[in-house]
């Protein structure tokens, strides 16, 4: 068996079931006092076998949210967060776009977990259909704070998403430690 087949077989065995037993709707139910504001605190930037986090933290600095993002929106954020350059940014056409529509995005709220991929709610008024869209989290994090939109969770997301984060630490840590799955064995004879 290649070491392609058993990395193929290793990881269908693994199912979002085993990973994360524990449920995880979506609650756009919330109560409005349960929701906490957070703010971009710093970048967690990781080796090859872990995707970045984006840590957000609220004002008292009791609450930190780590977002799995991608290295394209880590980095999309690490510029923007510059201070000593203007921002070179692929949302400047989505924030003229919005503009000349009249829509403006009023609140981004953490909403759901499923698997590895936490969900946001982005809140909006002026759009003549909608007044909400659910999206992956690391698909609207620099956008939104490219945009100054507000960021909500509530403490129960706050913690379902640090617990998740450790087991998909562990998972990553585990696997890399597995010579068929780290790519350090040398295979070429």
């Amino acid at each position: 068996m290649s070491v392609k087949d058993s990395e193929t077989k290793y990881l269908n065995m693994i199912s979002p079931d085993f990973l994360f037993s524990r449920p995880q709707d979506e609650r756009v139910d919330f109560e409005e006092k349960d929701l906490i504001e957070l703010k971009p605190y710093g970048l967690s930037l990781a080796n090859q076998a872990e995707r970045p986090f984006l840590l957000l933290k609220d004002d008292s600095g009791l609450y930190t949210l780590p977002v799995g993002i991608s290295q394209i929106e880590a980095g999309m954020t690490l510029t923007q967060s510059s201070s000593t350059q203007a921002p070179m940014t692929p949302h400047k056409f989505s924030q003229l776009l919005l503009n000349s529509l009249d829509i403006k995005m009023d609140r981004c709220v953490f909403i759901e977990i499923k698997g590895v991929h936490q969900y946001v709610r982005m809140y909006m008024t002026g759009h003549p259909k909608y007044q909400s869209l659910k999206l992956k989290a690391d698909e609207a994090m620099s956008l939104c704070i490219y945009l100054k939109t507000p960021i909500f969770a509530t403490k129960d997301f706050i913690q379902k998403s640090k617990t998740m984060t450790v087991e998909v630490s562990e998972l990553s840590k585990s696997l890399m430690a597995r010579p068929e799955f780290s790519g350090k064995n040398n295979l070429c004879h």
